[in-house]
């Protein structure tokens, strides 16, 4: 199979029964959007990302986003204790506090999709933790750091010398 560029677009016919049509049209409607294309290619974006998280060894960047209840800081402490054993599938979180003592926090991630989900069921463990979902692409983020033996990579090497403030 050969990688095409982008900017090349394929037809496809599609038979739908005529209730789903009309739902498909009213989310198009509803979102706003120019074509039943762009739905229907951002459902199959969807699927394809849910079908890659079951591959074994596929590498996915995505988001862990929790819900639970704020009311001490022993649910904040063990959702950053189980965090730490994924350093490096964590990028990035934050966190914001909602209304009825509940909290909002929303993890960059990347990783094989194996860990994203080890990382969520000790997540899911921490008692208060109330909703839990990973959304994932196949996608990734471009490589962060270049390491080489102590030598700073060119993307950091005005830092490392002092030269960016």
């Amino acid at each position: 199979m050969s990688v095409e560029p982008i900017s090349q677009l394929a037809r496809l016919s599609v038979s739908l029964p005529a209730e789903l049509l009309s739902q498909l049209d009213a989310m198009v409607a509803e979102r706003g959007l120019p074509s039943r294309s762009q739905m229907i290619a951002e459902l199959i974006r969807h699927e394809l990302a849910e079908h890659s998280e079951g591959q074994d060894g596929a590498v996915l960047a995505g988001t862990v986003t929790l819900i639970y209840r704020a009311d001490s800081g022993r649910v904040r402490q063990a959702l950053a204790q189980a965090q730490s054993t994924f350093l490096k599938e964590v990028i990035s979180s934050q966190h914001v506090f909602l209304e009825d003592d509940q909290s909002l926090e929303v993890l960059l991630v990347q990783g094989p999709s194996e860990r994203l989900h080890q990382l969520c069921d000790e997540l899911r463990r921490v008692r208060g933790v109330n909703q839990i979902r990973l959304v994932t692409t196949r996608a990734l983020l471009p490589p962060l750091h270049a390491h080489s033996r102590g030598q700073a990579s060119d993307a950091s090497a005005p830092a490392a010398r002092g030269g960016a403030r």
